[in-house]
């Protein structure tokens, strides 16, 4: 695989940090209706939060447990839940912080450093997981989620894995402590 994907996937969480610190630091609280800012910034950090712990459950990135090819839960839908998970985490922060102008400038950040990482994934999962991964990047799309799932959603048993899926996300609260200082 190229080296340039590989440098932007492993990269992908320090690319996105200046827009992350831009939206904190230079907001001048430019809308401080909190009317506005609250309730939206709120919705969405937590969908982002949701979305990360519903993938969680399923893929088991970070958990102990060993890794196969995630084919239920959000994945039934799109390829990269946690990435939109992210950009949607990261367009509450920057609503929260009142910088409202400044969303679009996160979601292209973020949508154009994880369309690279993803270039560089699709590449080595293909190889990892062979043909069951090919189909799926076939059925699933890679960003804008299906209506419905792509088959009828297999029995997980991911019950057992919510509490500690919610544990291994807990770190993106720490996003929003910087919120509170300015």
């Amino acid at each position: 695989m190229s080296e340039p994907k590989k440098i932007w996937y492993r990269l992908r969480g320090a690319l996105i940090v200046p827009f992350y610190l831009f939206a904190l630091l230079f907001n001048n609280g430019e809308i401080n209706n909190p009317w506005v800012i609250y309730p939206l910034g709120t919705v969405l950090f937590m969908l982002g939060l949701g979305l990360r712990i519903w993938a969680q459950m399923h893929l088991h990135y970070r958990l102990k447990v060993h890794k196969t090819l995630t084919l239920t839960g959000p994945y039934l839908y799109v390829r990269n839940p946690i990435y939109i998970g992210n950009t949607l985490i990261l367009a509450g922060i920057t609503v929260l912080a009142g910088l409202l102008w400044f969303v679009p400038v996160m979601v292209i950040a973020c949508g154009f450093t994880y369309h690279m990482t993803v270039l560089y994934e699709e590449g080595h999962l293909t190889r990892k997981y062979g043909q069951g991964y090919v189909e799926f990047l076939e059925r699933i799309p890679r960003w804008l989620p299906r209506l419905r799932p792509a088959q009828d959603a297999p029995a997980a048993k991911v019950r057992s894995y919510f509490l500690p899926s919610v544990v291994a996300e807990l770190h993106i609260l720490l996003l929003l402590i910087p919120l509170f200082f300015l």
